[in-house]
């Protein structure tokens, strides 16, 4: 292993202690409102990965419950993009899809590496084996299906063929976009090269990680809530002052923003990483402000410039389409890898129906209305 292998590895490690640290035998509630949920661990010979318990609580967020995903979620987005004529045809599929996951207790599960983020980042394939996982994880938790979310074709191809070899259906999810290097793409993209000079010409004032102070927790907050909960959806992890705070002194968030003249945060974003790779799992600005403010537009400026600055990839998750591609987001379709063969045959046949329902009709949605 290569020096900067090792050092991948421990910092990987050192994350996973932290955030059992932060939720292991902690009520996910007093964090995160519309979650409840049991944080364990599982060992590997990468550290012990994070893993989320689920009993089947309805209306929980979107992270840890597979039917809140795939029925509650999906209508919403249904509604939201997908042309007039279809939704009503979509919207009934859907319907008979929840119904059948209730039926058949998809929300009890076990989601193995879940750090109760909109996007999982994985540890490098090599440094541990799926089929071991999956059968510790059998052992300890025979009532649950295990779900292994956030895999991507591009990312993830590696562990996707493991996880399938080992008995895993895959369930598509979303679209993700991508972007290797942020300096290449900028020179192909004016939106892009236009947004990483946006934060020189504001007349907002830039706060970066080290600036933000134990009172800028709950603006973050209510940031976020804002745009993730009060735009998007409900379902949408409702992530809490404390959590914000035990996250960013734990080193798990790093934040970014700008504040206005009376020193108020106006946006903001949290990135999460790991190894060479970053995500966005909080952004937040204000959304009473104009459109020609373009606080989305400087929010999502620091992540490219924080990418760019350190050399990082960065996976920018679903959503804002169109913005992302104009940048040069590479699309990627996102599964889920979900092992039940230990399960009830109604589970296993569940899994199996949402399995050829996502990747047969859902995967060409996603890709032919550009989600």
């Amino acid at each position: 292993m290569t020096a900067l292998a090792a050092a991948d590895e421990e910092s990987f490690a050192a994350r996973a202690r932290a955030f059992a640290a932060i939720h292991a035998g902690r009520a996910t509630e007093t964090l995160i409102s519309n979650l409840h949920a049991r944080v364990e661990t599982i060992h590997c010979a990468a550290g012990d990965l994070p893993v989320t318990v689920h009993d089947g609580r309805a209306g929980d967020a979107w992270v840890c419950s597979p039917r809140t995903t795939y029925a509650d979620c999906a209508a919403e987005e249904s509604a939201r993009y997908l042309p007039g004529w279809m939704a009503p045809a979509s919207l009934r599929m859907i319907s008979s899809i929840g119904r059948s996951l209730g039926w058949a207790g998809i929300d009890h599960a076990v989601a193995i590496n879940n750090w109760l983020l909109s996007t999982n980042l994985y540890p490098p394939r090599a440094w541990l084996d799926p089929g071991v996982l999956l059968e510790q994880a059998v052992a300890r938790w025979p009532h649950h299906a295990l779900w292994f979310r956030s895999l991507n074709e591009h990312d993830n191809a590696d562990w996707l063929e493991a996880l399938q070899a080992a008995g895993c259906r895959l369930v598509a999810s979303r679209q993700v976009y991508l972007y290797a290097d942020i300096g290449a793409l900028a020179g192909m993209h004016g939106n892009l090269k236009r947004d990483l000079a946006l934060p020189r010409k504001t007349s907002l004032r830039h706060c970066r990680d080290q600036d933000i102070t134990d009172t800028d927790y709950a603006r973050i907050a209510e940031l976020y809530a804002l745009l993730y909960i009060g735009k998007y959806s409900r379902f949408n992890p409702m992530y809490s002052e404390a959590f914000l705070r035990c996250w960013h002194h734990a080193g798990l968030l790093a934040f970014e923003g700008f504040r206005d003249a009376d020193g108020r945060l106006t946006c903001v974003i949290g990135l999460f990483r790991m190894g060479r790779t970053a995500t966005a799992p909080i952004v937040g600005y204000d959304t009473t402000q104009p459109q020609k403010s373009a606080l989305y537009r400087l929010t999502t400026a620091c992540a490219y410039r924080a990418c760019l600055e350190h050399g990082w990839r960065l996976n920018f998750s679903a959503g804002a389409a169109g913005f992302k591609r104009l940048r040069g987001g590479m699309p990627s379709i996102e599964y889920s890898a979900v092992y039940a063969r230990h399960l009830p045959t109604r589970t296993r046949i569940a899994v199996d129906a949402l399995s050829s329902t996502t990747c047969r009709i859902g995967i060409p949605m996603l890709r032919r209305y550009r989600l």
